[in-house]
């Protein structure tokens, strides 16, 4: 239960911290603000929780490392429904903050950090660059995840590509479709803008996974190592430290 609740908190701020600066700030620390927020979201995510659940806080994440071999089917489910509530919560308590001045907010009109393509597109690309974008980008994380949590890597350091791949996905994707590259960060704010967030949300769920995929086969083809540790494992301090801090 630890493990969920973990991947809940961390999805919780991922999305509120994200998706907060997009909302409440973004008009002040443009969009190299947003992306910082997201990768310092996660990067402090992956040493307060990862050794608890490995910090997947992300389906595709999950998806990619179940596909790799780094980790056990039989807790997916409570992964990918723990990542989704995260994010719905972490919306919510937003929605009422951004609706706290005196002109409020609407956010079916105002966007509410929404991924979407054509019309909905920051840039205004189409369902095939957003389509494309959304891919390729995944990719670029779950290949990183695992490739920094892999038994070969420096010990300790999984957090810092593995934020700074993310600012690099928001620096690249925002323009496009505000960036995904994770249907539960999708989810959460679709669930409040409703309407054309709902309908477009198909396309933040399939393509992330379909990068996770990609991610994973390469993984396996390139960096591999035997024996597989799980991301958990890898975020997690050597015995010695442990002993050490317990002194």
């Amino acid at each position: 239960m630890k493990r969920y609740v973990a991947e809940l908190i961390g999805t919780f701020v991922l999305v509120f911290g994200g998706c907060g600066a997009a909302v409440l700030a973004g008009g002040h620390i443009g969009f190299t603000g947003v992306a910082l927020a997201f990768g310092f979201s996660l990067l402090v995510m992956v040493y307060v929780i990862g050794p608890i659940s490995g910090c997947h806080i992300n389906p595709a994440v999950t998806f990619g490392l179940l596909l790799s071999g780094k980790f056990e089917a039989k807790y997916v489910p409570g992964y990918v429904v723990a990542q989704i509530i995260g994010a719905i919560i972490a919306s919510g308590l937003l929605l009422i903050i951004a609706g706290g001045t005196s002109a409020g907010y609407d956010p079916s009109t105002a966007g509410f950090a929404a991924n979407g393509y054509g019309v909905h597109s920051p840039g205004g690309y189409n369902l095939t660059a957003a389509f494309v974008a959304e891919v390729v980008l995944t990719f670029f994380l779950v290949f990183t995840v695992l490739g920094s949590t892999d038994i070969k890597a420096p010990v300790g350091f999984a957090g810092i590509p593995i934020g700074i791949v993310l600012v690099l996905i928001h620096l690249v994707g925002i323009p496009v479709t505000n960036t995904s590259v994770n249907p539960a960060r999708s989810i959460g704010p679709a669930v409040f803008v409703g309407g054309w967030a709902l309908s477009q949300l198909w396309l933040f769920i399939l393509a992330p996974l379909i990068g996770a995929v990609i991610a994973s086969l390469l993984y396996k083809a390139v960096i591999a190592s035997e024996p597989l540790i799980a991301a958990r494992l890898a975020e997690t301090a050597l015995p010695s430290e442990q002993a050490e801090r317990a002194r």
